[in-house]
């Protein structure tokens, strides 16, 4: 803004000898600048080098075994993928069933949201072709019984990642999608302190990587992707708006988020890429996440051990805005469904494109120790609370989502509530870890 003033400025400024003084000035001025931005462009693409080809592994066992487990992680060109039988698999899970249908591209697939919107997809004969590279994050078992489960439906699911430039434009090339659904990422906001790297190579470096490819495609696909309710931070205000400061991020994670809305904010001004960015609130429900409270508190209670149970200042109440995993679902469905077509072709815009946001919450958040005594009676089994100081690492105490935005547009509507989910969850949770012997991860 202070640039732009400057050059109305110098524009009326009147013919006169001081004219040159001014010009020289400005011309300075312009010169610092650019020499200001070259500097500041090559420290950030520095430390997208040093982060994505450099950083450690993200599992977090890294540090026992380093070596093969960052080499393994690193691997972005696998056997898995090329040839005419898995060109065939591709097209296959991508074939429209119904007449108005469209065919997705889903990245993280086999994670929680991304099986989800998978099978919901398939059900109502979208195509749909799934990318995971099923990264030890969490127990990998999980990710390919949920694969198993997609496959069963008709989905395939490509393994590889998202910085693989090559697989990605194979996959544009055998398959023209219509529509992208972006959820992979590296999630969790404690494990951004032990592993900051595996956050800029998945959320940021993935993540241009893919629009990349996409700014390429003819047509573009219209694309829809994971933001995440982290990127309201320290905001006080609350319910949480579209419209609210999202500039005091809390975590790193938050962080990537908040980088990954600026970054689709860019490509769509500059290639004309339409995008939606969807801000989850605390995603809940069966075939969840190990690392999510409501998982690791079922597993610890029926084990016997004790839970932590964070409190704030004062002893303030800790709350979420638990959302189950249906409404997340159909919100997605509703974003992708009301996504507008992208104005580019071959990566140069020809008009203004579609850019939104959401927020897709409950809109009623719920204490964690509420959360805990629901459990204990679907469990039938008492908690062993261990009251703890909410830690410095990224958590915030509270999140609550204003979903009006999200209703008159998606015609979003959660119906919901955290104890009718939570016992979806615990029906799905006993079933799974009693059959065949399986055992939660202790991690």
């Amino acid at each position: 803004m202070f640039q732009m003033k400057q050059m109305s400025h110098l524009d009326h400024a009147p013919s006169t000898p001081g004219k040159f003084k001014m010009e020289k000035s400005y011309s300075r001025l312009r010169w610092h600048s650019f020499t200001k931005l070259t500097f500041w462009s090559f420290v950030f693409i520095g430390l997208i080098y040093i982060l994505f080809y450099r950083s450690p592994s993200s599992s977090p066992s890294s540090t026992v075994n380093p070596l093969p487990s960052d080499l393994s992680r690193r691997s972005l060109r696998t056997s898995s993928w090329g040839g005419p039988d898995w060109e065939k698999r591709v097209r296959a899970s991508s074939r429209i069933r119904s007449r108005n249908g469209m065919s997705v591209l889903v990245t993280g697939a086999a994670g929680f949201v991304g099986t989800h919107v998978s099978a919901a997809l398939k059900r109502r004969g979208d195509g749909v072709v799934g990318l995971d590279n099923f990264n030890d994050y969490y127990d990998p078992s999980l990710k390919r019984d949920r694969q198993a489960l997609l496959e069963r439906a008709g989905v395939f699911i490509v393994e590889g990642d998202i910085n693989d430039v090559d697989l990605l434009k194979k996959l544009f090339e055998v398959v023209r999608f219509s529509h992208v659904m972006h959820l992979a990422a590296q999630a969790g906001v404690r494990y951004a302190m032990q592993n900051p790297g595996s956050y800029v190579h998945s959320n940021i470096a993935g993540f241009v990587n893919l629009l990349e490819v996409c700014k390429e495609a003819n047509p573009q696909p219209a694309i829809v992707w994971a933001s995440s309710s982290s990127v309201y931070g320290l905001n006080t205000k609350v319910p949480f708006s579209e419209k609210d400061r999202t500039d005091q991020p809390a975590s790193l994670y938050a962080a990537t988020k908040k980088a990954g809305e600026e970054i689709a904010h860019t490509y769509n001004h500059i290639y004309g890429l339409s995008l939606t960015g969807l801000r989850f609130f605390t995603v809940y429900g069966p075939w969840g996440r190990p690392d999510m409270a409501y998982f690791f508190f079922t597993r610890d209670m029926l084990k016997g051990k004790s839970i932590p149970i964070f409190e704030a200042a004062n002893h303030g109440t800790v709350a979420r805005d638990f959302t189950y995993i249906d409404d997340i679902v159909k919100g997605c469905l509703a974003s992708l469904d009301t996504a507008e077509k992208s104005t580019g072709s071959g990566g140069k815009k020809k008009g203004p494109a579609q850019l939104r946001v959401f927020n897709l919450g409950n809109t009623s958040p719920v204490p964690v120790t509420d959360l805990v005594s629901s459990l204990e009676r679907l469990l039938k089994v008492k908690a062993k609370r261990n009251i703890m100081k909410l830690p410095r690492n990224g958590d915030v105490q509270f999140t609550h989502a204003n979903i009006s935005l999200a209703q008159r547009e998606l015609g979003y509507k959660p119906s919901t509530d955290l104890h009718a989910g939570l016992k979806k969850f615990v029906r799905w949770y006993l079933s799974y870890y009693s059959a065949g012997g399986k055992k939660a991860d202790a991690r």
